[in-house]
């Protein structure tokens, strides 16, 4: 295990980022280049009748509009994953649905052939919204520890309250896009996405083609949150129009068609009771949870996942459901589930600690724990409490009366301060590299990861050049391109457990290689400098990796384009991070406006490998907490179905003005038992109880408890 905090060093991507220099995967330039632009449907549910295309074909630069009848027959069910999204489909689940593709010398024309296409449909009744008549409720396995019914009959107290996430889209900066060249055979599609992988599977599957014919490049993700974690609507029609028209088909998705075909983050509800002995501790939760979900997607309902492991509850019950209804898939948004379920668990734990009269931080700091209650087996490292004591410490939290409605301004501005905590699940993937040091003075790594944005190369590079003697400046790291490894879905947190861990096995093993190769011999220099003196021209060493519990078959998995998750619950161990958050709010008293001039945050990631690129995440999911705590909400017309806001001049996002100060803490202890770094996951839990702290600040501001998101105006008048 490395056992000294690795230096905060400078982003690699730092400088191509600031210049405009780094490219992304719509940035692809290619002779013959052909657009596309998706007609999407004007109805919620139904059958498309009938395609009028004569109109977009007059337009001039048109060369094709492609319908269902283009499209081959979805291809029957495979082993693990989710299926291939279907192309172009003329029975309508929601609105929005591609419904043609237009395909034309230039973007214009694509657009002007798509507004051409008329569509006649027939519509079918629908159910738009989580509490429609129509929508079916499918109840999963409850979650169950000890006897929680019990021990909340007999509490000393108890608190029981209802909370509302809404839905929520990720509106990443960089557009959905897929760049697709066919020629001798070969398939070649370039594509920002987090799942290269699954990507080629899914074009593979939908076009009937040899998976060793589609090579999927991610040359950077500007932006993906889990939107871009699988293959999307327009990946397998670029391709389809690539392939049948002979040119290269370049799609890249309007954002408000997005809005509509992407995954985002679904409604839920969260009913929670709590119950306290005499000593007033925490001793039974009962959690009931349901969210709404498409007619036949695939995202569970897992909110008891992290809420059991907060706080070392012994009698726990918790029950969850889908609520099946007229609309596209959700998916992963980040910090998922535990974003609204810290949410709802922060806030009733805040209110249970006012009703006993405790201090929230001395409330929180009373339940340590170190064994996981559901599965009984210990956690492999636990800092909250040391998180919770720090981010008070930093904060001035000692300062801060216990009563709400009772600090201010001059001017009469109210002020609150409120703090909660949160917890993600420590994930681990196969990964696979292949480690080459020339006598040239370069060095290539070419590996199972994604570069979307959180840093993952500067990571890499960290590992790397801490343990060999090789020049940073001409070392290139090669991820994100399945021709190079097999890559993984770079999503979970589990980026630096799995990428960073086998940067340091391939050192490892490349050191070993040059150790039997200098054979004893003393020869000085780096190592390029000793491979060019032992007349080398390189060293090349590749290693395949596995979580704990892990083997064979999981790498026969990534190397098929699965899955192959394991975690959080471990055959030895059970392992989480952790976070805690300290918010102070300003609410005016005439408007109601409520400001966030500074967040504390402290987290528990195990070792940090790479400072620079750990407090950049820590900051990003606080700015986008605030902004789902007060600013962010996807609106429904019951009427006719989709998504109203669906542009980002009307789904309000927190800008600027609205963020404060941000001081970032980290723990930096090494997990001793998930890997050989010692390293956990950050990118997810940065976000995890950062709505829970900015209600419990607007709380103790102003006296009213708002049990929703977004806190608006309205809900303080």
């Amino acid at each position: 295990m490395t056992t000294a905090p690795f230096p905060n060093r400078p982003r690699v991507d730092a400088r191509e980022k600031v210049t405009g220099r780094l490219k992304y995967a719509a940035d692809v330039a290619l002779e013959g280049l052909l657009y596309g632009m998706m007609v999407t449907s004007t109805i919620a549910r139904g059958r498309v009748g009938k395609v009028e295309t004569d109109a977009a074909l007059a337009v001039p630069g048109v060369v094709r509009v492609l319908t269902a009848a283009d499209c081959p027959a979805p291809p029957p069910p495979g082993p693990g994953g989710p299926p291939p999204p279907p192309m172009i489909v003329d029975r309508i689940s929601y609105r929005g649905e591609p419904v043609a593709l237009v395909v034309a010398e230039s973007h214009e024309a694509a657009v002007e052939g798509m507004e051409a296409v008329r569509v006649r449909y027939e519509a079918a009744a629908f159910s738009p919204l989580i509490d429609s008549e129509g929508g079916v409720r499918e109840p999963v396995e409850d979650v169950k520890a000890g006897d929680a019914d019990a021990a909340l009959a007999g509490a000393v107290t108890r608190l029981s309250g209802e909370y509302f996430s809404p839905n929520q889209h990720h509106n990443p900066i960089e557009m959905l896009s897929t760049t697709a060249v066919w020629a001798d055979g070969r398939l070649q599609v370039y594509e920002g996405t987090q799942g290269s992988n699954m990507v080629k599977g899914a074009i593979a599957g939908n076009l009937r083609l040899d998976p060793a014919k589609v090579v999927v490049s991610s040359p950077s993700v500007g932006g993906g949150f889990g939107q871009k974690g699988f293959a999307q609507r327009q990946t397998s029609l670029a391709a389809l129009a690539a392939v049948l028209i002979g040119r290269p088909v370049k799609i890249v998705v309007p954002r408000a068609q997005i809005f509509h075909n992407a995954t985002y983050r679904p409604r839920s509800r969260h009913r929670i009771e709590l119950g306290a002995d005499a000593a007033g501790k925490l001793v039974a939760i009962r959690y009931d949870a349901d969210h709404q979900q498409s007619r036949r997607g695939q995202f569970a309902p897992e909110y008891h996942e992290s809420s059991t492991q907060m706080y070392g509850v012994e009698n726990y019950l918790g029950t969850a459901a889908n609520i099946r209804i007229d609309t596209q898939a959700p998916g992963y948004m980040r910090a998922p589930h535990p974003h609204p379920q810290a949410f709802a668990l922060e806030s009733a734990v805040d209110e249970l600690a006012l009703k006993l009269g405790v201090d929230p931080v001395e409330f929180r700091l009373r339940h340590d724990a170190t064994t996981d209650p559901i599965h009984n087996k210990p956690l492999s490292s636990r800092h909250l409490n040391a998180c919770i004591r720090e981010g008070a410490r930093r904060f001035g939290w000692r300062d801060r009366p216990l009563a709400p409605a009772s600090m201010g301004l001059e001017d009469g501005v109210q002020v609150g301060w409120g703090m909660a905590s949160g917890a993600y699940p420590v994930l681990t993937h196969p990964a696979e590299a292949t480690l080459r040091v020339s006598a040239d003075g370069t060095t290539r790594f070419s590996a199972t990861a994604h570069e979307m944005g959180q840093g993952i190369r500067s990571t890499l590079e960290q590992v790397l050049i801490r343990a060999l003697d090789i020049d940073p400046r001409k070392l290139e790291i090669r991820i994100g391109d399945t021709s190079v490894a097999a890559q993984h879905v770079t999503a979970g947190s589990w980026g630096t457990a799995s990428g960073a861990t086998a940067a340091g096995e391939a050192a490892a093993a490349l050191k070993a290689r040059m150790a039997e190769l200098l054979e004893g011999r003393a020869v000085s220099g780096n190592l390029h400098q000793q491979l060019a003196a032992v007349r080398r021209p390189f060293v090349e060493v590749e290693i395949s990796r596995v979580g704990p519990g892990q083997g064979p078959r999981d790498l026969a998995t990534l190397r098929a384009g699965g899955m192959a998750i394991s975690g959080p619950v471990y055959p030895e161990f059970t392992s989480f991070s952790y976070i805690a958050h300290f918010v102070e709010v300003r609410v005016e008293p005439r408007t109601r406006r409520i400001r966030v001039p500074r967040v504390v945050s402290v987290a528990d990631c195990g070792r940090v490998v790479s400072p620079r690129t750990a407090e950049s995440q820590v900051r990003g999911g606080v700015v986008w907490g605030v902004s789902a705590a007060l600013r962010e909400e996807t609106e429904v017309d019951p009427r006719y179905g989709g998504w109203l806001n669906n542009d980002l001049a009307d789904y309000v996002v927190a800008v600027n003005a609205d963020i404060g100060d941000i001081e970032v803490g980290m723990i930096d202890q090494p997990d001793p038992v998930i890997n050989a770094i010692g390293a956990k996951g950050l990118g997810e839990v940065a976000m995890v109880g950062v709505a829970g702290a900015v209600a419990n600040a607007v709380f103790h501001a102003t006296g009213v408890r708002v049990r929703k998101m977004p806190i608006r105006i309205e809900d303080l008048l």
